[in-house]
């Protein structure tokens, strides 16, 4: 839920998508010798990425596009005047080499309240029920590693079906296909950017086209940074998430949000087939579009790897 202008933002990860793959075609033929660094469907991809290996962090409420084997549980609350939601979704995820295919499902609860003048009296409502469940799988295809491995970018196509689960919120089908980049600059800093266009097909939305982005930041302090006890890495994160319909009468109503915050990666607890992962954030409307849905945000985030 985020927005800047409708035409500047917007389209920011797709220009920088662009750009990267152009630099990356350039660049591979100019500069990179043949060689078993390349592989996978017509040599796109390098065995020297970081991507597969567990390094980039996970958004606190964005999805994430690297190979990975975890149960996740988020929580989002968030409010403004008359009105409280909530939203908490488990997600599970298994990769099959450079294959990730994941399953997720949620929960969700809007309160609202209104004093009604005629009456003298507040009237509350109340919508709720589980979410969509969604299944999802996702493939690295192009990747570009320089010559001394400061620059590491790796491109992902995605493709998600959700399904209704029937519920008052959960209505409708929905078709997500999606692109994702992930960027390594030195030792410490990750770029995360990526796109969808979701289509519903149903009986409440049926027919809307949104096309939704993101755009994230992070910076990697180890231990020997930070010593907190039992934690390994500590992410700093910054990340905008936008959504604009594309089509019916709510077309170019686009909602740009902000999320500030970390993610603990603690190390592996002795005993359990599993490393926990913590996030915390503060997700806040950037223009009018977000402002009308709440005025500001908690999001909680829970990792298991295993």
């Amino acid at each position: 839920m985020i927005q800047f202008s409708r035409h500047s933002f917007l389209f920011s990860p797709v220009l920088a998508a662009l750009i990267s793959g152009v630099f990356v075609s350039r660049t591979f033929a100019q500069e990179t010798p043949a060689s078993s660094n390349r592989y996978g469907p017509f040599r796109l991809l390098d065995h020297r990425s970081t991507y597969g290996q567990y390094w980039f962090p996970e958004p606190l409420r964005a999805e994430e596009a690297d190979v990975d084997n975890e149960v996740r549980v988020d929580y989002f609350h968030a409010e403004k005047r008359g009105t409280q939601a909530d939203e908490v979704e488990l997600e599970l995820e298994k990769s099959f080499g450079l294959f990730t295919f994941e399953i997720a499902t949620g929960y969700e609860s809007e309160r609202e309240r209104e004093f009604d003048d005629a009456t003298g009296t507040t009237q509350r409502s109340t919508a709720e029920g589980m979410g969509n469940i969604e299944l999802a799988g996702r493939f690295p295809f192009l990747q570009y590693v320089s010559g001394d491995g400061g620059f590491d970018t790796t491109f992902v196509f995605g493709l998600e079906a959700a399904l209704p689960s029937g519920s008052d919120i959960s209505k409708d089908s929905e078709i997500v296909p999606k692109l994702a980049n992930l960027t390594r600059l030195g030792e410490h800093i990750a770029v995360l950017t990526g796109v969808r266009h979701s289509l519903l097909i149903g009986p409440e939305d049926g027919g809307l086209h949104t096309l939704m982005y993101r755009a994230g930041r992070g910076y990697e302090l180890t231990h020997n940074d930070v010593p907190l006890p039992g934690v390994l890495t500590l992410w700093p994160l910054v990340a905008l998430e936008g959504e604009c319909p594309l089509n019916h009468s709510e077309s170019g109503n686009n909602q740009l949000s902000g999320t500030v915050g970390f993610r603990f990666n603690f190390d592996t607890i002795e005993g359990l087939p599993f490393q926990p992962r913590v996030g915390l954030g503060y997700t806040f409307p950037i223009d009018s579009g977000a402002r009308e849905e709440f005025d500001w945000g908690i999001v909680t985030s829970l990792i298991l790897e295993y």
